[in-house]
C-alpha cells in the first residue's frame, strides 16, 4: 500500500540526481528544557517535546531539496512505523530515498535534550547494526554516485562503502566531520578521503592548524564553523576567508544548523559561486534553519 503513512519502498531512479548524500536518517524525540540537566540524580520538567525526522544526512538532503536541488539519499531504515514516517517526510520534500534494510528491522532513533542557548545532549536510543555493503540498493547507489555533480558522505558505518567507492572512482568527496577532536580514529577515513571538508571548531583547539594540514594533504576546501561566531574557510589558492553568522531575531531550534550551512554552501558552489559568496549563502541559510522548529526552514 502506498499512502502518506506507508510510502512506496520501490527503488527510485538515480538518473538526474544532482547530489548523492550517504548517511543516517532517524526518527527523533526532541525535548525542550529550560537548561540541560546537571550530572546528578534529579527530576526536571520539559517545556515541550515533539517527534520529528533527524539524522545529519536527512538534514542535508532536506535542505538541499528545499534549495531546489535534486537529491538522492542512501540511508538505512527499518521495517517499522518510524521508517514509514521518515520516508514520508523525505519523499514529501522531494528527496529520493535509497534505503538499505536495518538488520534488526528498527529505524535509528535519538533523544535530543535541548536548551534555549542551543545546547544539546543527544542520546542514541537505537542505531543500525552492521549493514551488508552491497545490499538491495547498492547498484542504484553506484549509478547515482557516477552521475551526481556532488557526492556527500556522512559519518556513519553503513556509509563507508560509498566513501570507499567514491575514492576508488576518483570522485570529489564532501564530508562533514562535525565536532572532530583531531584524534578520533573513527573519523579518520572521512578525514583522509574528504576533498571538501566541513567541521565544527567546538572540540578542536588548533582548528587553523588542522585546516592547513588538510589543504597540504590535498583537500581543495576546508570550512570550520563556529556557531554564532561565524565560519572560516581555507583553500589551496587563497588565505583564510571569514564570514560572520547571520543575526536572527530569535533562535527557535539549533538542530540542523550545521547541515543547513553545509547545504547553503554546496548549493551556491553548484551555481558557480566563489568561496566567500558560498560561505555567505551557507550562513544565510543556517540563519533560516535556526528560526524554524524543523530541520528545514518553512
Amino acid at each position: 500500500m502506498t499512502d502518506a503513512t506507508h510510502p512506496s519502498t520501490a527503488l527510485p531512479d538515480p538518473a538526474g540526481a544532482e547530489v548523492l548524500v550517504a548517511g543516517p536518517a532517524s526518527w527523533n524525540l526532541v525535548v525542550q528544557l529550560d537548561e540541560l540537566p546537571a550530572p546528578t540524580p534529579h527530576t526536571v520538567f520539559a517545556r515541550s517535546h515533539r517527534d520529528t525526522v533527524g539524522g545529519t544526512s536527512a538534514g542535508k538532503a532536506l535542505n538541499l531539496a528545499r534549495l531546489g536541488r535534486a537529491v538522492l539519499l542512501r540511508t538505512v531504515l527499518g521495517a517499522d512505523d518510524e521508517a514509514a514516517r521518515v520516508r514520508s517526510v523525505l519523499e514529501g520534500a522531494g528527496v529520493r530515498v535509497l534505503a538499505e534494510p536495518s538488520p534488526d528491522g528498527r529505524t535509528e532513533s535519538h533523544l535530543n535534550l535541548m536548551d534555549d542557548d542551543g545546547g544539546r545532549v543527544s542520546v542514541y536510543l537505537r542505531a543500525p547494526g552492521e549493514v551488508p555493503a552491497r545490499g538491495p540498493s547498492w547498484d542504484a547507489a553506484v549509478a547515482a554516485l557516477d552521475a551526481a555533480r556532488a557526492v556527500v558522505v556522512d559519518l556513519a558505518v553503513p556509509a563507508l562503502p560509498v566513501l570507499d567507492l567514491a575514492v576508488s572512482r576518483g570522485r570529489d568527496v564532501w564530508v562533514d566531520l562535525h565536532d572532530y577532536d583531531g584524534e578520533s580514529a573513527f573519523h579518520r577515513p572521512w578525514v583522509e578521503a574528504g576533498t571538501h571538508v566541513f567541521l565544527s571548531g567546538d572540540r578542536l583547539a588548533d582548528w587553523r592548524g588542522f585546516m592547513a594540514a588538510r589543504v597540504d594533504a590535498g583537500a581543495r576546501l576546508v570550512v570550520c564553523t563556529h556557531g554564532s561566531r561565524g565560519a572560516v574557510a581555507l583553500t589551496p589558492d587563497g588565505g583564510f576567508v571569514e564570514v560572520p553568522a547571520e543575526q536572527v531575531p530569535q533562535v527557535v531550534d539549533t538542530n540542523g544548523a550545521g547541515d543547513g550551512f553545509f547545504a547553503g554552501f554546496l548549493d551556491a558552489h553548484l551555481r558557480g559561486a566563489g568561496v566567500e559568496e558560498a560561505m555567505t549563502a551557507g550562513a544565510r541559510h543556517a540563519a533560516r534553519v535556526v528560526q524554524s522548529p524543523d530541520l528545514v526552514p518553512a
